[in-house]
């Protein structure tokens, strides 16, 4: 299936926002709809990234209406600005399901590397603020912890390793990196309660920096009684499903991400909460 393409600036933190909305030509019944979040280590990327994206993928496979957004990266403003740039697509996806003509009942969040990271960050907060119920995530190879772990302390992997990741993280953090009061919203490994977040599907190589806090994650998710799974791929590339996407787990994995995809469209809803009557509240 060929998703058309449009591009439209919505309010957000900082002033006006650039969207890219994937969707089929043509709905004729409502779709789930995916906050689709680029990565880059939180200093790179573009909403454009998304046409290459295992969330368009599933899109043209399965349908879905697929939302990126053009977050401020930390080179024009650290934490909170792009979890707060992501949250407020998200709302705004709410919002405008029906326009859209998606199921506001099957509101997705997904993303790579430092979108993976967004998308758990952003599930914790839609979870904490009570606005959006959300039905899915697809945190693929996330950018989780900002302090070393097994896998990211010495990793000399190709396309992420040791130095870029404490890199990354101080930009993204500025004044909060090396501290020991990082709040779980700009660093999701730092959460404790894992309880009621949305059902997750992710994967990652073995020998990346990202393997061991993704294994945490799902494993955190599963002790809270979340349904969560993850497939491990050999190697030491980071976002393998891209830059080795010809290699035979590199199909693999696009292949079950979709497959994943099509049982979370099936099989996952999360009704929104109905507005407070202000008139009502007391």
């Amino acid at each position: 299936m060929k998703l058309t393409t449009e591009k439209r600036m919505i309010p957000g933190p900082a002033g006006e926002m650039k969207l890219i909305i994937l969707r089929p030509p043509e709905i004729t019944e409502k779709v789930p709809g995916i906050l689709w979040i680029h990565g880059g280590g939180y200093a790179m990327g573009m909403a454009d990234m998304v046409h290459v994206s295992r969330g368009a993928d599933a899109a043209r496979h399965y349908g879905a209406v697929v939302v990126s957004p053009e977050y401020r990266l930390s080179g024009q403003a650290p934490y909170p600005a792009a979890l707060e740039d992501c949250y407020a697509a998200l709302v705004w996806l709410k919002e405008h399901a029906g326009e859209l003509g998606v199921r506001d009942d099957q509101l997705m969040v997904g993303g790579e590397s430092a979108g993976g990271g967004l998308t758990a960050a952003v599930c914790m907060a839609a979870r904490d603020r009570g606005e959006v119920s959300v039905a899915f995530q697809m945190p693929l190879y996330p950018m989780l912890d900002c302090r070393d772990t097994e896998s990211s302390r010495d990793n000399h992997g190709k396309i992420w390793n040791t130095a870029r990741n404490h890199e990354g993280w101080r930009r993204y953090l500025g004044s909060l990196y090396g501290q020991r009061n990082v709040p779980p919203y700009a660093s999701p490994a730092r959460q404790t309660d894992y309880r009621r977040l949305p059902p997750a599907y992710t994967y990652v190589c073995q020998g990346e920096p990202f393997y061991t806090e993704t294994l945490d994650y799902i494993r955190h998710l599963n002790e809270a009684g979340v349904e969560a799974s993850v497939d491990v791929y050999p190697g030491d590339v980071h976002a393998f499903d891209e830059y080795l996407a010809w290699t035979s787990w590199g199909r693999q994995a696009r292949a079950v991400f979709r497959e994943k995809y099509k049982y979370a469209a099936e099989h996952y809803f999360a009704p929104q909460k109905p507005k407070e009557d202000k008139n009502d509240a007391h």
